[in-house]
């Protein structure tokens, strides 16, 4: 411990280093725009009561932005009994400003939906494709086509798009647009948002697919009013999303919540990343498929689809067989173990359990929720509330359009303060 300067030393300070506009402090334009995309409509007088700022730092800063064509006025509906003098006016993010894209790219079908400025769907387009990883060249091919699909219903340009948002399965870097790797890619450490721009010629952001289930869930889902909530996502493979403060918390490196490689057994079962023991390897849908050609006594040989064999796996569980039953009920086990260490962690306000196998009650049956009870700690409060999304992956592609609005606005808004400051 330091004692106090000596001999008119600079004072150094103590306590955190906060930087100025940082997520937790940003800028009132930033959060007056926020405020009225997140309401659809709103007066000015309410904008500047929830906000604790005056009237008239709102009027000016709306002038600002409807002349930038962010937002406009909108006659406000109201009751017949106050239908009497000048029409109320309301603030409403101006919708045809801007459309973006959001796809999710999977193993086994590419989704995309196109969305107004407001977040409206204006068209949405899926396509079935034979799973395994492909090279980035046939990836990108795979963009076009799903782009040129999607944009042909929405009748627009692709080039008529202001941003495209994309996610992808594993470990990707948000902010330096690389995929460092991926399950629907043969190489690794690939500048995916930079490819796809080059060859689409729109701005691509990418990330996580789990982030973007989680961000569709905080746009447009049951976590738009929760300031703290988990989304694990089980398909091909076990993801996570979680919003920290009405924000995805992504982690230093940006790699965080890769819930599906934390480890379950030591020296356990063979993972798709090259490890073994982590909780996908058990849960996942290539683990139950590696069981299920056992328990249902598949030749080796068998050419039978993973989607194919786990339903055949599911009807027999149905139908009473002891084996299929005791593989869905091992890998609840082993998800009890992940959700318990996700209350242990983080305590979310709410679980949100999402993917396709969700359709697969055993894997949340009672006994799972039981046994994610008994591993969580014992406070004394109730454990969080779980939810079940079984959604299909235009939902993914939704959350890849709302990054995609995120980065228009933030480089919108951004452009705004720097003309301000001239």
């Amino acid at each position: 411990m330091g004692g106090s300067g000596a001999g008119g030393d600079r004072p150094k300070g103590v306590g955190p280093l906060i930087p100025p506009l940082t997520e937790t402090q940003r800028p009132l334009r930033q959060q007056i725009f926020e405020r009225i995309r997140a309401a659809g409509l709103i007066p000015r007088v309410t904008l500047a009561r929830e906000l604790d700022v005056s009237p008239a730092s709102v009027t000016t800063i709306c002038a600002e932005l409807i002349e930038a064509g962010l937002i406009e006025e909108v006659a406000a509906p109201r009751d017949v009994e106050s239908a009497r003098g000048r029409p109320a006016v309301a603030l409403g993010v101006r919708a045809a400003s801007h459309l973006v894209a959001g796809m999710k790219l999977s193993d086994r079908e590419h989704t995309a939906v196109i969305v107004d400025f407001a977040g409206n769907l204006v068209a949405d387009e899926a396509v079935p494709r034979q799973p395994g990883p492909m090279t980035l060249d046939e990836l990108l091919t795979a963009v076009e086509t799903l782009l040129a699909r999607v944009c042909t219903k929405a009748g627009v340009a692709p080039q008529a798009l202001s941003a495209i948002g994309i996610g992808v399965p594993g470990f990707v870097d948000v902010a330096a647009g690389l995929v460092h790797w991926s399950s629907v890619l043969h190489e690794r450490n690939i500048p995916l948002a930079a490819a796809a721009t080059a060859r689409i010629g729109v701005p691509v952001t990418i990330d996580n697919d789990a982030n973007l289930v989680a961000l569709a869930e905080l746009w447009f889902g049951a976590g738009r009013g929760l300031s703290d909530f988990a989304v694990v996502t089980i398909e091909h493979g076990v993801g996570m999303g979680f919003v920290m403060n009405h924000r995805i918390f992504r982690g230093s490196g940006r790699l965080g919540m890769e819930l599906g490689h934390t480890k379950v057994e030591l020296d356990g079962a063979l993972c798709r990343c090259g490890q073994r023991g982590c909780l996908e390897a058990y849960v996942a849908d290539y683990a139950l498929a590696r069981e299920a050609t056992t328990a249902l006594n598949r030749p080796a040989t068998d050419t039978l689809s993973i989607n194919a064999l786990l339903e055949s796996l599911y009807d027999h569980a149905k139908a009473g067989n002891a084996t299929a039953r005791s593989i869905f009920r091992r890998a609840g086990r082993y998800l009890a173990v992940g959700l318990s260490n996700v209350v242990n962690l983080f305590d979310p306000e709410l679980i949100i359990l999402s993917g396709d196998r969700m359709r697969y009650d055993y894997l949340y049956a009672a006994e799972t929720l039981a046994e994610m009870d008994n591993l969580a700690i014992n406070s004394g409060r109730p454990r969080p509330k779980i939810e079940i999304h079984a959604w299909g992956d235009l939902l993914w592609a939704h959350g890849a359009a709302a990054l995609a609005l995120s980065v228009v606005s933030e480089h919108l808004l951004a452009t705004q303060r720097d003309l301000a400051a001239q």
